[in-house]
């Protein structure tokens, strides 16, 4: 009678996984160290803003170091972070919407039209401008992209100031939060054309080649095959971009002459709404306690914001990413 073979024990998973060796015992320790250290200093950050931002929040703006703070008759602090709270999402949002179509374009061209080495090329410039500081897109956007987009204002306005956008009377200097927004456009380049980049060139092969042999064109195929597979990634992409274009600085400070106002005038001087960023690089330094804590709390609204931002991309990417329709299933089951 043949031998049997009889199975390990249903709890006995090292006869099925093996012995852990050390440098696994190690990388797993030191990547659960680095995750519970992010969490910390997100919490450590958190904490922080809403200490230092507590006593402006919830105190009374009608009398001292408070009182008309930035020229303004301000009555408690949601009336002053609310102009700067609009300024930052209408500055980014402006920033999307020229940005996003321009990164999506050189995204699709990197993974699926330029040949190899004009690829790589090109992939590894557009990654390049990552690296490039804030203060030095500030100063080129100033030095050339200000006089460049002149004549641009004085067209839109003439022919179209019969939209609010383009409403008023145009800037002469350039320093207009349309120049502000090409800026940050160019500033989220590197971020959404780098994922949206790798998104593609992860479409499976085959369903490219079947839309191919079907008779599609490449076009065709792009639009069945690769955006289909990578929409989630795109929309994560942009909302990443979103939350880059929050946070910047030096860039909009540089460029634009603010107000603390709502508006949604694009081409106009001093009728730009301010930044929550950059309003705090410019007043920071030369504000008293109080009014230091004041631009703390309006600190607090941008984190707050900007964590929004990144949660809803990564709620996107995993409800309708690759395989979340199995993972519901499995849910169901």
């Amino acid at each position: 009678m043949a031998d049997t073979v009889s199975a390990p024990p249903a709890g006995d998973r090292s006869t099925i996984v093996g012995k852990r060796r050390a440098g696994d015992t190690v990388f797993l320790g030191l990547s659960m160290t680095a995750s519970i250290s992010i969490m910390i200093i997100l919490a450590g950050v958190a904490i922080f803003l809403i200490i230092k931002g507590l006593p402006a929040i919830t105190g009374d703006w009608s009398q001292g170091d408070l009182a008309g703070y930035q020229n303004g008759s301000w009555t408690n602090f949601w009336e002053y972070v609310g102009p700067l709270l609009w300024g930052s999402i209408w500055a980014a949002l402006i920033a999307m919407v020229l940005g996003t179509p321009v990164a999506i374009g050189i995204a699709l061209f990197i993974s699926h039209y330029a040949p190899r080495r004009i690829a790589g090329a090109l992939g590894y410039i557009v990654d390049l401008l990552a690296a490039v500081p804030s203060i030095v897109f500030g100063l080129w956007g100033i030095i050339v992209m200000r006089p460049l987009l002149i004549p641009l204002g004085e067209f839109l306005n003439t022919y179209f100031g019969w939209i609010p956008l383009f409403a008023g009377s145009p800037s002469s200097t350039g320093s207009t939060l349309l120049t502000g927004s090409v800026v940050l456009a160019v500033m989220i380049l590197p971020i959404v054309t780098s994922i949206t980049r790798e998104i593609f060139l992860q479409t499976p092969r085959l369903h490219e080649e079947a839309a191919l042999a079907l008779g599609a064109t490449r076009w065709e195929m792009i639009r069945l095959s690769v955006f289909p597979y990578a929409r989630s990634g795109m929309v994560s992409a942009t909302l990443l971009g979103l939350g880059r274009a929050l946070g910047e600085t030096m860039a909009i400070a540089l460029i634009i002459s603010p107000s603390l106002i709502y508006s949604v005038l694009i081409l106009t001087d001093g009728y730009n709404s301010q930044t929550i960023a950059a309003n705090i690089a410019l007043n920071f330094p030369i504000a008293t306690d109080l009014q230091r804590s004041a631009l703390i709390g309006t600190g607090l609204m941008l984190f707050v914001v900007s964590l929004a931002v990144n949660i809803l991309a990564r709620y996107i990417i995993s409800a309708t990413g690759p395989g979340a329709k199995g993972r519901k299933k499995g849910k169901r089951s």
